[in-house]
């Protein structure tokens, strides 16, 4: 089956290339495949061709018809994997969770949960006015519903 081929294809490539790891893969009835990549320093054009030759070249196009597109995953893209996470360190973030949604500066990232950081303003304890306070808070990648980076610009 096409999709078996293609799937074994693609893990080759991925343990070839320990820094790049698959976001998405979708194949449909019409035999259009599409794979999104990432990337522990980002993604070139050269790694969506390196994907792309993996698979193309080792599949026979007298057997099967096939369209490939190969991508990166879009700076405006949720982050689904916890590995990018990591490489948008001190970036900022917003985060949905089942109760809330929070927009912070990625501190911290371990293997269960991630720390956003913001300063906001609130009124003196005492007196009037108000003073900068810095917030800060450990969200579990269990209960992340979406996080997306804020691009700034």
């Amino acid at each position: 089956m096409l999709k078996t081929k293609v799937t074994e294809l693609l893990d080759a490539a991925l343990n070839e290339r320990l820094d790049l790891f698959l976001i998405d893969f979708l194949m449909n009835n019409e035999n259009h495949i599409k794979v999104i990549i990432d990337g522990d320093q980002g993604v070139l054009v050269e790694d969506c061709i390196f994907i792309s030759r993996a698979i193309e070249h080792n599949l026979d196009r007298e057997e099967e018809d096939f369209s490939l597109e190969v991508m990166s995953a879009g700076a405006a893209s949720p982050l689904v994997h916890k590995r990018q996470y990591k490489k948008n360190l001190n970036r900022t973030l917003k985060v949905k969770t089942g109760s809330e949604e929070v927009e912070g500066t990625l501190t911290e990232t371990s293997e269960d949960d991630i720390t956003l950081a913001w300063k906001v303003r609130e009124p003196k304890p005492v007196g009037k006015g108000k003073v900068t306070v810095k917030k800060e808070v450990k969200i579990p990648f269990e209960n992340i519903v979406e996080a997306k980076v804020m691009i700034k610009f």
